[in-house]
């Protein structure tokens, strides 16, 4: 139970990243040198978390000798992540550039688990299991407004051109669903959860500082959102580490699948705050009842789920 907590906890924390980050884009004009710059100020974190924990400021890697390649590559699925959401934005909108990535993760969770992929727990695929990751698809829909009239409209409009692109977003989630499992098994191999998060981050940040050079992005310096800084608009790198520490923590405890959705309510309940409150800047708008039953059924979901 504590450990289902704690990640609600951790996805709590990621609407604030993505408020944290929009920031620091805004001043540094690029996004991939604001996903960089945040990659980096993480990377550091994690380095010095890493030096407190273990006494020495670098992971473990003799321990990866004779493991397969792929515990190395949950930075570049981050990245995959990071640099989708980039394009999938102007493509199909706001709302379901939440959503088609929520149906990958949710999807890939079910799988991870029942196959044991990546070495992760095992659970069976029950009827249960099944009809609460529903529940989950059915309530986030209902929490970011999906079925409102204008956002009905609004995807009625686009289309069959962007379906290609609906898919991508899919694959999206099912990337960080698999990044969940990729470092998990990571940390169990280095024994620590951190070190894991840091090899994840250090990969991701040099994975970044390539693409940089390869789209010549320019340093345009920090100010160009024309206002004075705020101090947080640095700590999204901390932010992100902190929950890429909580996947790789969480993921071999209660399974790839149960990490993914009990996140997914922390994130849910967050964003409606930032929503309600305008946290950091952030515009308010008016929470419906819709919204609030889909949080009910999100944790409706998440209970089937972990039973």
């Amino acid at each position: 139970m504590l450990a289902v907590l704690f990640g609600v906890l951790a996805g709590a924390i990621m609407p604030f990243q993505t408020s944290v980050n929009n920031r620091l884009r805004q001043s540094v004009g690029a996004p991939l040198l604001a996903s960089f710059i945040s990659f980096l100020v993480g990377t550091f974190s994690l380095l010095v978390a890493t030096w407190i924990t273990s006494g020495h400021p670098y992971p473990a890697l003799g321990n990866t000798t004779g493991q397969p390649w792929w515990i190395f590559t949950g930075g570049m699925l981050g990245v995959v992540l990071l640099t989708g959401n980039i394009l999938l934005f102007p493509r199909v909108g706001s709302v379901q550039t939440v959503i088609l990535p929520i149906s990958g993760q949710i999807i890939m969770g079910l799988i991870i688990d029942t196959t044991g992929l990546a070495h992760s727990p095992q659970a069976p695929l029950t009827l249960v299991r099944v009809l609460g990751a529903a529940a989950v698809l059915v309530g986030s829909l209902a929490a970011v407004g999906v079925f409102s009239k204008k956002n009905i409209g609004q995807t009625q409009s686009q289309g069959a051109s962007i379906w290609l692109w609906r898919l991508f977003g899919v694959v999206m989630g099912m990337c960080q669903a698999t990044q969940v499992a990729v470092n998990g098994y990571l940390g169990t191999v280095l024994g620590s959860p951190i070190e894991s998060a840091l090899v994840s981050f250090a990969v991701g940040t040099t994975a970044l500082f390539i693409l940089l050079l390869v789209t010549r992005t320019k340093w345009r310096g920090i100010n160009g959102a024309g206002q004075k800084n705020p101090w947080w608009m640095w700590i999204g790198g901390v932010i992100g580490a902190t929950v890429i520490f909580s996947t790789a923590y969480l993921g071999p405890i209660i399974g790839t699948g149960v990490t993914v959705v009990v996140m997914l309510l922390g994130m849910m309940l967050a964003s409606l705050m930032i929503d309600a409150f305008g946290i950091l800047g952030s515009p308010r708008r008016h929470i419906h009842i819709a919204q609030l039953l889909g949080l009910v059924v999100i944790i409706l979901g998440v209970t089937m789920i972990r039973i």
